[in-house]
Order: structure tokens, then C-alpha cells, then sequence
């Protein structure tokens, strides 16, 4: 029924991890292959291209949906519908963000110091161009193909790049000064696939197998045994998402309690547990939560 295209390159790990969480497995003969398979009567055809190009062929109705970048949709214009934010990155689970950045012994602290005719490198050159214009700046934009920050100073003054932590400009002697775009990983449709009843209603399958995939990492589920008389104690210092499930026992006076807890701080939340009176704890590893 679907088409989907999924990005090649430095997402493609996170996305497959993403996929495969979902139960979503994305199967293909080699980590070199632009074909691949999802076993889902839902979806029956799965291209890998680079992300970049994605926004474009869902926008012209090549593929039904797929995943990308704000950031490409943005420098492409594509004219697609979001299903949503999906909160991954390629070693992360923040945003990505487009930032101008300039050798930190320049000088320059803002984009109002920038002079005009600066040379500025980057894989965005529309988006700098639109940026440039709004904000009164007159300089030469060149595309750049690969290792943008390599080519400061020598061959231009200042890059336009995509950044998860900041960490590799810094080491190469760049320091930012604006961001021009915050990105989050985007699922995206085409408009005319989104108007069929039949594929919206599966594509907005997939979607929500994703986001609880997503909102489950990072929890854990935790069983466990109390009676009466330590009920309230125990409850006061269990951080669940949402009030914890309380079920009376057969065993008179005992209750089972079951909450979804974040799995950093379950080292020490579970002694904590056991010393308000809590009994017989079982952590539980959880694939997704769906609201």
C-alpha cells in the first residue's frame, strides 16, 4: 500500500534502530543496498536515498512518506505534510541545528559584525542565501560537499553547518555566533497520499508505532509487592509518568503497584523502594509506550 524512503547515511543507523523498536524491522541483503523491506502489510516498497533528497520525490509523490530532516525540507522548499516531529538524531535524542560559525579569534561576536563580501561555505546554500538577505548581508555563498569546516580560513571566512553538540567546530578552531535552524527529524508525507483515507490512516499507523517506540527509551516498567501499611510511602517516592497502576491483592492487606519509571535513577530508586517496604521488584525493559 505505502511507499516509504528512509535516509542513507548518518541516520541511517539511528533509523533502523528506530524501525526495529517499532517492530518495524527494515530487512535488506547488505548495509550497502538501496532496497530494502519492512514485513508490514502496510508497507510495500522501502528505498534508502540521501536525506537531502527526500522532501523533494515525497513532495512529487515518488514515494508516499519518509523520514528527513527539518533542516532539508527547509533548504529544499518541499511542499510536504508533517506527521510529526520524531525526537532522534544521529547520536542523540536532541535537535540538530543549522549554525553560523566563524574562527573564534575573529572577532566577530554577532551576525551584525559580519562584513560585507565575507565568503561562507555550506551544504545550505538557500537557506544562508534567505538568511543573508533578511538580515542585510552582502557576501559569496559557495556550496560545500563535505568537511565545511575544514575549509576555514584558507579557503573562505565563515560556514554555515549542521551541528549536534558543537564539539567538532570547536575542536577546529570555530566558534558560533547564530542559529539559523533548530531540526528535528521530521516523518513527512505527500499531500495527495495523505488525502487517500486508506493510506493516512497507515501512515498514521506507522507514526504512532515510532513515537511510542521513541517515548519508551530511556524507561523502564517496575513491578512490585506492598501492603497497606507501606502503601502511601512507597507511592510518594515513585516518579511515575502518570499515576501508578494499584491493583489489591488476594493476600489480604498486599497490593501490586506498576509504574513506568525513567531507567537513569532505578539504581538507586529501587533500594529506596525496598526500604519504604516494598517487596518482591521486578524491573521490566519496555519496547514502546503508546498513549
Amino acid at each position: 500500500m505505502l511507499s516509504l524512503v528512509l535516509p542513507k547515511g548518518s541516520l541511517e543507523r539511528a533509523t533502523l534502530e528506530l524501525f526495529d523498536a517499532a517492530d518495524l524491522t527494515v530487512r535488506r541483503a547488505s548495509d550497502r543496498d538501496y532496497h530494502a523491506s519492512v514485513a508490514d502489510p502496510r508497507i510495500d516498497r522501502v528505498r534508502f536515498l540521501r536525506p537531502q533528497e527526500i522532501p523533494v520525490y515525497v513532495a512529487e509523490g515518488l514515494f508516499d512518506f519518509g523520514i528527513t530532516g527539518r533542516d532539508w525540507i527547509t533548504e529544499t522548499g518541499a511542499d510536504v505534510a508533517s506527521l510529526g516531529e520524531l525526537e532522534y538524531s544521529k547520536a542523540t535524542s536532541e535537535p540538530v541545528r543549522v549554525v553560523l560559525a566563524v574562527p573564534a579569534a575573529s572577532g566577530w561576536e554577532s551576525v551584525g559584525d559580519l562584513p560585507d563580501g565575507i565568503r561562507i561555505s555550506t551544504e545550505f546554500p538557500a537557506l544562508t542565501r534567505r538568511f543573508l538577505e533578511e538580515n542585510g548581508i552582502k557576501a559569496m555563498v559557495t556550496p560545500s560537499h563535505g568537511a565545511t569546516e575544514a575549509k576555514v580560513p584558507d579557503i573562505v571566512d565563515a560556514i554555515v553547518d549542521l551541528t549536534e553538540t558543537g564539539s567538532s567546530l570547536r575542536r577546529n578552531g570555530l566558534k558560533i555566533i547564530h542559529t539559523l535552524l533548530t531540526s528535528y527529524t521530521e516523518l513527512i508525507a505527500n499531500h495527495d497520499s495523505l488525502a487517500d483515507p486508506a493510506k493516512r490512516a497507515a501512515m498514521e499507523d506507522v507514526a504512532l508505532l515510532l513515537r511510542g517506540a521513541i517515548r519508551a527509551r530511556g524507561n523502564v516498567l517496575l513491578k512490585l509487592n506492598v501492603a497497606d501499611a507501606d502503601l502511601a510511602a512507597v507511592t510518594e517516592i515513585l516518579p511515575a509518568m502518570t499515576s501508578p497502576t494499584i491493583t489489591s491483592l488476594a493476600r489480604g492487606g498486599m497490593h501490586a503497584v506498576e509504574a513506568v519509571v525513567p531507567k537513569r535513577g532505578v539504581n538507586t530508586l529501587i533500594p529506596a523502594l525496598r526500604s519504604a517496604g516494598a517487596r518482591d521488584i521486578l524491573e521490566i525493559p519496555i519496547s514502546k509506550i503508546i498513549e
